[in-house]
């Protein structure tokens, strides 16, 4: 659906009344600095026809941003420039990230937003916008650079809150009580692959924008270095988040394998202790007719005494050890 349009002339909004070709028509008969804003939200693609033939948008172009799912990449069509991102938002309750996208149509004077998902509204970005004229009068460029600016920012947000994730989960790994965290860690490694699946593409973009490569984007490149040095920051926490991860688990699986043996060796020693009297039961166990202590009538005292004595003796020797 049709979230906000608008006109705006000289940095300054100007709301669309009645149809949407009639704004068209109007911003391009006011002249070169007058440009329209049209903001959609999981449009089908009956809501999009009327704006793809308004404004020539190619059908390739139109059918991504109907069906979403696309990585993030920069594109041409024409005299139009297709951008396509990858919204993220952190979900507290599951420690997981949901993963939208935006796409971008933008032409000399319009620029068609089509938002997947519920991540990144772009309401407070219209805002910020029409709360800075002079950002407003580089036309419609301004758009993705401050749509930009908004996702990577959300970027860095998300970027921390794994951080915290990844730190709780070292907490656990080394803490006494010795639970398995091992699907814990693997999920949030799943989550920051989707991370990087998001950000990592758009690194190029950014860099093809900044290098001047992009004729539709040629005005504030300034504002786009901006962005583009707050994304290499978030991709290198990225990376590093991936290789924390990776030794956390080594740690983790290392911990685990080092209770098992502590287990082992504990079983081993509590083993060896009940082997003493039960070799010595096995001894006299035999029934054989000459057995002294057989006749003695304090052998069955002075057997289990020193069955005792023998289990002491092993306990004693294995606790000195560490085993026990």
């Amino acid at each position: 659906m049709i979230v906000d349009k608008a006109i705006y002339c000289r940095g300054r909004r100007h709301d669309i009344e009645g149809d949407i070709s009639d704004a068209f028509d109007a911003a391009r008969a006011d002249g070169s600095d007058c440009w329209v804003w049209i903001g959609l939200h999981e449009p089908t693609a009956e809501e999009l026809k009327l704006v793809s033939r308004e404004l020539n948008l190619h059908p390739l172009a139109v059918e991504d941003a109907v069906n979403a799912h696309q990585r993030p990449k920069l594109e041409h069509y024409g005299d139009t420039l297709f951008l396509v991102l990858k919204t993220l938002d952190y979900r507290e309750a599951t420690s997981g990230i949901e993963v939208g996208e935006i796409m971008l149509f933008v032409g000399a004077d319009f620029v068609v937003t089509v938002r997947h998902g519920t991540a990144n509204p772009l309401a407070p970005v219209r805002r910020r916008l029409e709360s800075d004229p002079e950002l407003l009068e580089t036309g419609a460029v301004a758009v993705p650079y401050a749509v930009l600016d908004e996702v990577v920012d959300r970027y860095q947000t998300v970027a921390g809150e794994v951080e915290v994730d990844i730190i709780e989960l070292e907490r656990a790994v080394f803490s006494s009580d010795g639970r398995d965290v091992t699907e814990r860690i693997y999920s949030l490694k799943r989550e920051v692959l989707k991370f990087r699946s998001a950000e990592d593409p758009l690194v190029p973009v950014l860099q093809e924008i900044v290098g001047g490569r992009v004729r539709e984007l040629r005005g504030p490149l300034e504002y786009f270095r901006d962005v583009l040095d707050h994304l290499l920051r978030v991709d290198g926490r990225v990376d590093a988040h991936d290789e924390l991860l990776t030794s956390v688990l080594n740690a983790h699986l290392a911990l685990l394998g080092k209770r098992q043996n502590e287990d082992m060796r504990k079983i081993s020693a509590w083993a060896a202790i009940i082997a003493v009297p039960t070799a010595i039961a096995g001894i006299y166990g035999m029934n054989f007719k000459d057995m002294p202590e057989l006749q003695s009538p304090y052998g069955y005292p002075l057997v289990l005494m020193a069955m005792a004595a023998a289990c002491l003796l092993v306990y004693w020797r294995l606790r000195k050890s560490g085993w026990l």
